[in-house]
C-alpha cells in the first residue's frame, strides 16, 4: 500500500473531525493582544484558554524589555547551537538565575520545552536502566520513552500501592542489569490540574535508590511560596533529582530548562541532542527569560492575584454544584454528562451567545460520555469575569440538563 493511502484512509483519533472542526474547535484562532479578551471569528471573547498563569506576555515591563532586546539583537542571534557557536554570556546569566531560584546546583537553558523534555529521558536512561512513570504523564514524556531502550513500568496516576509495585518489577531487573531506577512525574498534572505526590513519591527513595524526574511545566510560577514550583509546596524541592520546567507557561515564552546537580547537568550539556543539534535560543527570547524570572520574583502580587481568582473561580464553581474533578492548581477543569453531537453545540453556544471562549476536552482523553471545558485563571481577570462565568456556565448546564442541544454535529459556519 502506498503511504499516503495508508493516511488518507485513517486521519487519526482527531483528524477524523476535520471537516466539521477544523478552524472552530480545533485550531482556532485567537487575535489581538493576549489577555482576558481577545477576538475569536471577529468578537470579542472573555478568554479562559491560555496559559499566561501571570499576566506576564502583556505586562509592560515584560513588552519593554522584549521590544529592545529585538531591536537590539533581532530573532537570529546567535547562531548555531549552543556547544558551536550560540553561547553567550545571557544565557549563563539566565542560567545562574534559574538554578538559584528552583534550590538546585545548576541549570541548562533549552531552545524548547516539548524536545527537552523528550531528549533528557533519552540522555538519562540507557538500556540496563529502568523508568518508571505516572501514567498521565504528559506527551512529551510518552515520546521521550519511545526513543529510550529501557524497560519501563507504568503506575495508576498517583496510586502509591501501584508506584510501589512498579518498584519492586524494576528493582529485581536492575539489581540484576547493574542498572539504575528512574522515575518521572509531573508537579502539576496540566488537564487535571491535580498535583503530582511529590511528597509520596519522595518517601520511597531510599529503599528503591531512584532518581526522580519532574516535569513542571505547569508549576514554575504558581506552586509554592515564592513560584519556585510543586516541590517547593510540597517542601521537597530537595529530593527531586531533576527539575524541568517550560516557559510556555508562567514565563509566557518559548523555552525552558533543566536543573539539578552541577555534575548531571554538565553531562546533558555535553549529550543532549536536541540542543547540541539545534539551533540555540534567540538572545531576544533570552532576555526576555531573563526579565520573566526577574518578575517572579520581585513581583510576588502577581501571583497572589492569580490565586485570589482561581479560589474565587472555583469556589463560585462548587457552590453551584459543578464537578471540579481532582484539582489543587490553577488549572480548573469542568466536567459534564454528554455526547460529542452535544458538546459541539455546547461549545457554539459558549462562544457565540455567552462570549466565553475555553477549551473543550474530549474522549480519548477523557472518557466517553464526558465533556470536560477547561479553565485557566490568570493574574490579569477580574472577579467580574469570574462572576460572569460562573453564571454562563449555570445556563449551559441547565440546556445540557434539558436536552436543549441537537444529538448531531454543530456547524459553526452557520
Amino acid at each position: 500500500m502506498d503511504i499516503f493511502d495508508k493516511i488518507r484512509k485513517n486521519r487519526g483519533a482527531l483528524g477524523q473531525y476535520q471537516e466539521q472542526g477544523d478552524g472552530y474547535f480545533m485550531f482556532p484562532k485567537l487575535e489581538g493582544e493576549i489577555g482576558p479578551r481577545m477576538k475569536f471569528m471577529g468578537k470579542e471573547v472573555l478568554n479562559w484558554s491560555l496559559n499566561n498563569y501571570l499576566g506576564l506576555a502583556n505586562h509592560p515591563e515584560v513588552r519593554k524589555a522584549d521590544a529592545e532586546a529585538a531591536a537590539q539583537y533581532g530573532l537570529a542571534y546567535p547562531m548555531g547551537a549552543r556547544m558551536m557557536s550560540g553561547q553567550t554570556t545571557m544565557h549563563e546569566k539566565f542560567e545562574a538565575m534559574a538554578a538559584e531560584f528552583v534550590g538546585k546546583e545548576s541549570a541548562y537553558l533549552l531552545n524548547y520545552g516539548y524536545q527537552g523534555m523528550v531528549s533528557i529521558i533519552d540522555c538519562l536512561a540507557g538500556r540496563h536502566d529502568v523508568i518508571v512513570y505516572d501514567s498521565e504523564s504528559h506527551a512529551c514524556i510518552m515520546d521521550g520513552l519511545r526513543m529510550v531502550m529501557s524497560k519501563r513500568f507504568v503506575y495508576a496516576h498517583n496510586d502509591m500501592e501501584s508506584f510501589e509495585k512498579q518498584l519492586e518489577h524494576a528493582k529485581k531487573i536492575v539489581d540484576s542489569t547493574g542498572g539504575g531506577i528512574l522515575v518521572i512525574t509531573e508537579g502539576v498534572f496540566g488537564m487535571a490540574g491535580d498535583l503530582g505526590a511529590l511528597d509520596k513519591i519522595v518517601t520511597y527513595k531510599k529503599k528503591y535508590n531512584f532518581r526522580l524526574l519532574v516535569d513542571d511545566a505547569h508549576g514554575i510560577g504558581t506552586m509554592g511560596k515564592t513560584g519556585a514550583g510543586t516541590g517547593e509546596h510540597f517542601g521537597v524541592q530537595d529530593q527531586i533529582d531533576v527539575y524541568f520546567a517550560t516557559f510556555a507557561k508562567s514565563f509566557a515564552g518559548i523555552g525552558g530548562f533543566v536543573a539539578g546537580e552541577k555534575d548531571i547537568i554538565s553531562y546533558l550539556r555535553f549529550n543532549l541532542r536536541s540542543q547540541i543539534y539545534a539551533k540555540s535560543l534567540p538572545m531576544a527570547m533570552t532576555l526576555g527569560a531573563i526579565k520573566r524570572l526577574e518578575m517572579m520574583k520581585t513581583h510576588p502580587q502577581l501571583r497572589e492575584n492569580l490565586w485570589k481568582i482561581t479560589h474565587a473561580l472555583q469556589k463560585g464553581f462548587r457552590d453551584a454544584g459543578f464537578d471540579l474533578g481532582r484539582t489543587e492548581s490553577p488549572v480548573t477543569p469542568v466536567f459534564f454528562k454528554g455526547g460529542l453531537a452535544q458538546t459541539t453545540h455546547l461549545i457554539k453556544d459558549l462562544r457565540q451567545n455567552f462570549g466565553i471562549f475555553c477549551s473543550v476536552v474530549i474522549y480519548p482523553v477523557v472518557p466517553k460520555g464526558v465533556i470536560m471545558l477547561r479553565i485557566i485563571p490568570t493574574a490579569v481577570h477580574t472577579m467580574d469575569d469570574v462572576n460572569y462565568t460562573v453564571e454562563a456556565f449555570k445556563e449551559i448546564k441547565k440546556k445540557l440538563e434539558s436536552n436543549a442541544y441537537p444529538n448531531e454535529l454543530a456547524d459553526f459556519r452557520n
